[in-house]
């Protein structure tokens, strides 16, 4: 399965921007549904969802028959893979109705991801610079539509910004008890949860640094964190960064009325330097 998802580096990081866009889609889990925003991505060349988001709303996975790994543009393995289950999910855009086969995969960025097959299987007539999607082929007016063939796009940030929503605000009932995250810098990862039932959200570097041997160094993320009002937020370190590299971290607390970058402040107990990579 190689180069199964080749242009994946670029859509998952926006650097292309005219090779997707974003469209509202509703997913009916086992136990309920929940709505979503959904990259329509040409570059992508199959269907993805995210593992985790699966797991919180109850959408149904079988194990896959092989395990595939995911391949990037220059032949190396995809931190989203490998690929050992599917799902198959009914979704919905606007009156158009289908039951997709979803490859399950670790997405940094997104939930989920149609790819090039979606748009060979259902070809609909996209206008990319008025974000117009009309489902008109002979497929779906056969099998998928209900009604109006027409749906818009949603511009990117009001896209993530919604997503965030569902993302921080599901195990939150009042809108004051949500979690708020802002990206300040596009580039810039969004916190994802590294399992189902993990205790907190990884955070990435936004930039390249080196914590010297015996000393610290400050760390900026991209985004800020607005905690619940009455609440503050926790930075810690994960388990294998004190025991292999001897890094923690000073500085962890986020207060609720703070709504600056968040920035991790790193002291190096080594006696060797660390390199903290982007993405990290």
């Amino acid at each position: 399965m190689r180069n199964l998802y080749a242009a994946l580096n670029n859509t998952e990081t926006l650097d292309n921007e005219n090779d997707h866009i974003m469209v509202q889609i509703r997913l009916h889990g086992t136990k309920r549904q929940v709505t979503i925003n959904a990259m329509i991505a040409s570059g992508a060349t199959k269907y993805f969802i995210d593992k985790g988001f699966c797991s919180k709303y109850n959408i149904r996975t079988t194990q896959a028959r092989t395990t595939r790994e995911v391949y990037l543009a220059d032949g190396q393995p995809s931190a989203m893979g490998p690929i050992t289950h599917t799902a198959k999910v009914p979704m919905d855009i606007g009156s158009h109705s289908e039951l997709a086969t979803f490859q399950v995969a670790k997405l940094p960025n997104h939930e989920v991801i149609l790819g090039m097959p979606w748009l060979k299987q259902h070809s609909p007539r996209i206008d990319w610079g008025q974000g117009k999607i009309t489902f008109e082929s002979k497929w779906c007016k056969t099998w998928c539509l209900k009604e109006s063939p027409t749906v818009y796009s949603i511009p990117e940030d009001e896209a993530r910004e919604e997503n965030l929503k569902v993302e921080f605000g599901a195990t939150q009932i009042k809108k004051h008890k949500r979690i708020q995250v802002r990206l300040l810098d596009p580039q810039a990862k969004l916190p994802t949860r590294g399992s189902a039932k993990a205790a907190g959200h990884n955070l990435y570097a936004n930039e390249e640094r080196i914590i010297p041997a015996r000393g610290q160094g400050v760390v900026p993320t991209g985004i800020s964190i607005t905690p619940p009002k009455g609440t503050y937020g926790r930075i810690a370190p994960r388990g294998g960064m004190p025991v292999k590299h001897q890094i923690a971290v000073n500085a962890g607390v986020i207060d609720s009325d703070y709504t600056g970058e968040i920035k991790v402040v790193l002291a190096n107990m080594s006696d060797q330097d660390y390199q903290v990579q982007k993405g990290d």
